[in-house]
């Protein structure tokens, strides 16, 4: 590694404050790759609390909750938020929990979520997150791979028209779990309670309001923060681990860097913290930072309209919105006009910042042209915990290329691979890789399996971390996501990306949002296949609009792309994070049993998809 990059993450690491200093800041000997920081000793949570407060910033705002689910707003300063989470540590640390000690968390997006999380955090614990309404076969999968002495869950979530009970849900997992918690604290919610179960359930308020403050517990730089699981291939959820002095500069470091949000200022974050943006840019990156963080109950559209994004920026005067791009497709299919942006006064507003999946270039155009404020794409995954590519307000954006995630963030080397590892010239679309070491911030590590995580992440590229993402890096130094490396497909021999003819198809005026997937053929190997939503209003012939969609792709690919059919759907299946389900999509369309992912929002999409394509007759 190069000492201006020793250099950098030092003089970042000042930001943070440190119980006992960092011997070196990063040693290439420990993990798969090395470790940041080592030797150092902190407290994540009493750097996101205790130190603002003790600061003197006691009264600022730390959490702005907007439910639109429930019709109310709280607000808690750094004092309150620091009193509650000491309290809670403490009811937990009665309990048994103590550093190393794993709690899995089951809530929805209320400050009790946040609050658990910091408590965690507080004891040295490891918190994982479970996304509130997961059934009850994956939450018992993460509860037997975390193995947590506590759960804290919520007696119900809430979601437009319906109320979704946590305990039936909780009470199954745990039955079907070979791992046995010592016990529950169960927020109680108003809109429905739970019935507690004596000797295993306690109620999470009465148990807060009983403790006594606990203070926050000296842990390593290497020791974990939080493990938060995704779904694996071979049905063992994978354990993407976050260590504890890296996350914290790193997070740190990037809010007046590429937010350039300063302290006191308002972020918003429209995510869930069952997910990495929710964890890291709704509770703590913000909050290491001093600034307040808006969190937020509630739909980009139904609760009550397209406007709601809007009215939330107004009402609590934001200055940063990150959101992600499916959330504006929806807006913009309910209001594609942006006649609701006129009706509040967004002048607070500086920057809207995206990130999730791939923000076609119309869509980011579209919202740029109505809002007349920078749109910001930035790239990342899970696993890094923090953008690989942005724009960086807080020393100038960089130019905006729609549909570029923007340029590498401090730490990270990205490059197009080919197949065999070699860098490709500029441009050319290859597998996008990171060398190593990667920057502060990004996992070390999966959950007790180092093996897993080199066989996952390094094994391919030796020297680089290979991100599963497809796309080029521009003479600029730009970064193009074009999706997913298996959403590369093979025309005659060509390989093509179905994201570049997902923005030929956003690019018609009469779409709100579009997929491209691979189907099989037998002569071409495969031929892609357009599933296109309409905005609202449309009242063409839907046959004109494929063919005109059809034609589109043809004068801007070329025929090698040999795009021939457009169907025309209601709506495209998504995970409660926003993401299109383009595999799932891709193994109806080819006639196989579809994997259907436990992030689903909707299962029934993919029953009106499945009918569609049968009526068209288009799966293999």
């Amino acid at each position: 590694m190069s000492e201006t990059n020793v250099s950098y993450w030092a003089e970042a690491a000042k930001s943070i404050d440190w119980i006992e200093p960092y011997d070196h800041v990063f040693d290439p000997a420990q993990g798969p790759f090395g470790r940041w920081f080592t030797g150092g000793v902190l407290n994540t949570a009493a750097n996101c609390l205790d130190r603002h407060v003790a600061a003197g910033a006691g009264d600022r705002l730390a959490l702005i909750w907007d439910s639109a689910m429930e019709g109310r707003i709280e607000r808690l300063t750094y004092r309150t938020l620091r009193d509650r989470v000491a309290r809670l540590a403490g009811a937990l640390a009665s309990r048994g929990v103590t550093k190393g000690d794993r709690v899995v968390i089951y809530m929805p997006m209320i400050p009790e979520a946040a609050i658990a999380m910091l408590a965690c955090a507080r004891l040295g614990a490891v918190h994982s997150v479970v996304f509130g309404g997961f059934a009850a076969p994956e939450l018992a999968a993460r509860i037997d791979a975390a193995a947590p002495k506590l759960v804290i869950a919520a007696s119900c979530g809430l979601e437009p028209g319906r109320v979704v009970a946590y305990q039936p849900i909780l009470d199954a997992a745990l039955a079907l779990a070979a791992h046995h918690p010592a016990g529950v604290l169960m927020f109680q919610r108003d809109a429905l309670r739970a019935d507690l179960r004596a000797g295993r359930d306690e109620d999470f308020s009465t148990a807060e309001a009983a403790a006594s403050p606990h203070d926050p517990v000296p842990v390593a730089a290497t020791d974990p923060l939080y493990v938060l699981y995704t779904s694996g291939t071979t049905g063992k959820p994978k354990g993407i681990l976050r260590d504890n002095g890296g996350h914290a500069v790193a997070l740190a470091h990037s809010i007046p860097l590429i937010f350039g949000v300063r302290p006191g200022e308002v972020m918003w974050t429209a995510s869930d913290v069952g997910w990495v943006v929710g964890h890291s840019y709704i509770v703590y990156a913000p909050l290491l930072a001093g600034v307040t963080s808006v969190m937020y109950e509630g739909k980009p559209v139904g609760t009550p309209d397209a406007g709601a994004f809007w009215r939330v920026c107004q009402q609590h005067q934001v200055k940063t919105l990150f959101t992600a791009p499916t959330a504006l497709r929806a807006i913009k299919q309910q209001d594609p006009e942006g006649a609701l942006i006129g009706r509040y006064d967004l002048s607070r507003l500086e920057a809207l910042f995206l990130a999730g999946e791939r923000c076609d270039p119309p869509t980011a155009i579209w919202i740029a042209t109505l809002l007349d404020k920078p749109v910001i794409d930035n790239w990342w995954q899970t696993e890094t915990g923090w953008p690989i590519s942005a724009r960086f307000r807080g020393t100038g954006l960089t130019p905006f290329k729609p549909g570029s995630g923007g340029r590498a963030c401090p730490g990270y080397d990205v490059q197009a691979l080919d197949p065999l590892g070699a860098v490709l010239p500029p441009g050319e679309v290859g597998q996008l890789s990171i060398r190593l070491p990667l920057p502060p911030g990004c996992a070390p590590t999966l959950w007790q399996d180092d093996a897993g995580y080199r066989r996952a992440y390094l094994d391919a590229f030796p020297g680089w971390y290979r991100t599963g993402d497809a796309g080029a890096v521009d003479a600029d130094g730009d970064i193009w996501v074009m999706g997913r490396t298996d959403d590369i497909i093979n025309v005659a021999g060509h390989r093509l990306s179905t994201g570049a003819m997902e923005e030929v198809l956003a690019a018609h005026p009469d779409v709100a949002e579009c997929a491209v997937i691979g189907r099989h053929d037998d002569i071409k190997g495969e031929v892609p296949l357009g599933l296109v939503v309409l905005k609202t209003g449309v009242t063409r012939a839907e046959p004109d609009i494929a063919a005109e969609l059809v034609a589109l792709v043809r004068a801007r690919i070329g025929p090698v792309a040999a795009f021939k059919t457009a169907l025309i759907v209601q709506r495209l299946p998504k995970t409660r994070s926003g993401k299109i389900l383009r595999a799932t999509m891709k193994q109806i369309a080819n006639g196989l049993d579809p994997v259907i992912p436990p992030t689903i929002e909707d299962a029934s999409v993919l029953s009106q998809i499945a009918g569609r394509l049968t009526d068209e007759g288009t799966t293999a």
